[in-house]
């Protein structure tokens, strides 16, 4: 363990000196970050970007208050689920006109991937990740009874073999590029080649990595993908979802839910669909206009960034904790979760700790806030749009005096809220 005054007080310049060369360092005023709180929980729910507040204030007082019905033509809310969607399309590498954003993760993935099913009739597989976030499983579960699918769920470094030996079989491999509870970052580009060497079509969750890394959506030729607005995007709670349809499926795209917004001529008020030519398609009905505008004006803290700068700041990130880590928690019962190679890890880390909840609890107590993952992850995650290397410094060394202390012990630290 590390007790060497000096080597603290490297680390402590190391951060410094990190973040005085961080070119991303002016975009963190772009957040409203409470005072003395380090914000480790961006990978469940972002910050509040200092743009929010004005624009749903405006969409409440003025668009809404004033304007009323107009605002759908003179504020543009009819256009806002392509419009966002275009933004977010930059951010994962999609060309304008495949992206929209709308309704929740859960809805957007189950449209998505039972629709992807369609495109390849015949075909009775589908492969899933046993690692992938619950929702996922369950969905890909309920697409397979609907449509009479077989569901094999395949770890993502097993993936392409058994493509290759189910080729021919397989309709859809479902899975995210980053495993939600470790970080662990997988290679999105062969994975997807090595689906459609099988004839098979690639859908991607990408909740965790969606405004965190570039996923490349049209260089990897991905199909469909799906990706939540709360996390890295840091649209707020609940914010709405959205959905990305490679171009060449348009035509082919059959909706699951043929609501109106997505019918070729929604105001023509027909009585049977057809729909729209265009990514319009994948719209549904009415959206949640007051929190796509929020999630449109969060987007904003994006404005001038290259995603390629966040992903250079969050391996900086990363990498700094666990060699924090490393030093400052040495035989403290920790052990890493997350892959030390840069190439093979997300913009978050995990240790395991058979006390895992008290001590985030314990963290959070003292204004460090991660989060933890059944049964004994503690999970930290790192947007390089506001964190700094100082803040991942502090965070290891309260907790380590933590745990050397037995903060973590004390009895408020044990009871378990329903959110964990």
């Amino acid at each position: 363990m590390l007790n060497d005054s000096a080597s603290l007080t490297d680390l402590t310049h190391r951060a410094a000196a990190l973040d005085d060369a961080d070119p991303l360092a002016a975009v963190r005023d772009r957040f409203l970050l409470p005072d003395q709180i380090v914000y480790l929980d961006g990978n469940s729910l972002g910050a509040l970007p200092a743009a929010v507040p004005a624009a749903v204030e405006d969409a409440v007082h003025r668009q809404w208050g004033t304007d009323l019905i107009r605002s759908w033509n003179a504020n543009g809310w009819w256009e806002a689920p392509v419009r966002t969607g275009d933004a977010i399309g930059r951010l994962v590498g999609a060309a304008p006109g495949q992206v929209v954003a709308g309704d929740s993760t859960s809805v957007q993935i189950f449209n998505t991937l039972l629709a992807a099913a369609r495109l390849r009739p015949g075909r009775r597989l589908l492969l899933t990740d046993p690692d992938h976030f619950p929702t996922d499983q369950y969905i890909a579960d309920s697409v397979g009874r609907l449509i009479g699918l077989d569901v094999r769920r395949v770890p993502a470094r097993d993936a392409a073999a058994v493509l290759a030996a189910e080729a021919g079989n397989v309709a859809v491999a479902a899975y995210a590029p980053v495993d939600y509870r470790t970080g662990e970052l997988y290679d999105m580009a062969a994975l997807t080649a090595a689906a459609h060497a099988a004839g098979a079509l690639m859908h991607w969750d990408l909740c965790h990595a969606a405004g965190a890394l570039p996923v490349g959506l049209d260089t990897v030729k991905a199909d469909f993908a799906v990706g939540c607005g709360y996390k890295y995007l840091s649209g707020g709670p609940g914010a709405p979802a959205f959905a990305y349809v490679a171009r060449r499926h348009h035509e082919g795209f059959d909706h699951p839910l043929t609501g109106w917004h997505g019918h070729a001529e929604p105001f023509a008020m027909a009585g049977t669909y057809t729909p729209a030519p265009d990514i319009t398609r994948a719209r549904i009905g009415t959206p949640a206009l007051l929190s796509l505008i929020a999630l449109e004006a969060a987007l904003t803290a994006f404005d001038g960034v290259e995603i390629t700068a966040v992903r250079t700041k969050n391996l900086s990130l990363t990498g700094f904790f666990q060699e924090c880590a490393e030093l400052l928690l040495d035989g403290l019962g920790f052990t890493p979760a997350t892959p030390r190679e840069p190439e093979r890890r997300g913009s978050q880390a995990a240790l395991r700790h058979p006390e895992a909840y008290p001590l985030v609890a314990a963290l959070t107590a003292r204004g460090v806030i991660g989060d933890m993952r059944a049964p004994d992850l503690l999970r930290f995650g790192f947007n390089a749009l506001y964190v700094t290397h100082a803040d991942v410094l502090r965070a290891v060394v309260e907790l380590r005096d933590i745990v050397t202390s037995g903060a973590h012990l004390l009895p408020e630290f044990q009871q378990r809220p329903t959110v964990t």
